[in-house]
């Protein structure tokens, strides 16, 4: 008798800038897909901003991911090396999340989670928005980088001539699985341009 396959582990974090859709539809879209076992972290912010932006409530949020942790939660299973996961994806991405995770103050369950991932290194996607970027923002997305992270901004493709937000979101969102090579149900590979160039 064969055992069973082991679960892919993924980690979602919600923090507190706009866009907070993206983390939702994440869990979402893994949901539906075989194998994979999430893993939800939201900050107060983001809370604030899935209330505001999505009008849901926790238990719906909570519904989406097979577990929940809570944010100060810092001996919680995620915040150690020897769990086993595919990796992190923080999904918005605060300026402040990003700061602490670029200094790796591991001051919360978010900041100690995607420091493992770092550690370990596992695949850390930090889907960070704010406009315009100033310096500091630039040299955390740049320390990041250098520490093995994937700087993400969701910036909506047109190529694909979307006809809704929820189309922009999940092209997004498909492309963000994509990095872990997990197939997306909404994934959509670019076939190249018909016609001359010029």
């Amino acid at each position: 008798m064969n055992a069973p396959a082991a679960r892919r582990r993924l980690i979602v974090a919600i923090t507190g800038a706009t866009g907070a859709i993206y983390g939702v539809r994440l869990l979402e879209t893994l949901r539906r897909v075989p194998g994979v076992e999430t893993h939800l972290l939201v900050s107060s912010a983001g809370w604030l901003n899935i209330q505001h932006e999505l009008e849901l409530d926790k238990s719906t949020v909570h519904a989406l991911a097979d577990v929940v942790h809570n944010v100060r939660d810092v001996g919680a299973s995620i915040a150690s090396g020897s769990f086993s996961t595919e990796g992190m994806i923080v999904a918005p991405c605060s300026m402040r999340t990003l700061a602490s995770i670029a200094h790796g103050l591991s001051d919360n369950l978010i900041t100690r989670a995607a420091d493992v991932v770092l550690k370990e290194r596992r695949r850390l996607v930090l889907l960070v928005r704010e406009t315009p970027l100033n310096l500091a923002h630039l040299r955390n997305m740049t320390t990041v980088t250098e520490m093995g992270g994937v700087i993400f901004p969701p910036l909506p493709a047109f190529y694909q001539k979307p006809a809704s937000i929820d189309e922009m979101v999940d092209h997004t969102v498909a492309r963000v699985i994509d990095l872990f090579q997990i197939a997306s149900p909404a994934a959509a590979a670019w076939e190249g341009m018909r016609g001359e160039a010029d």
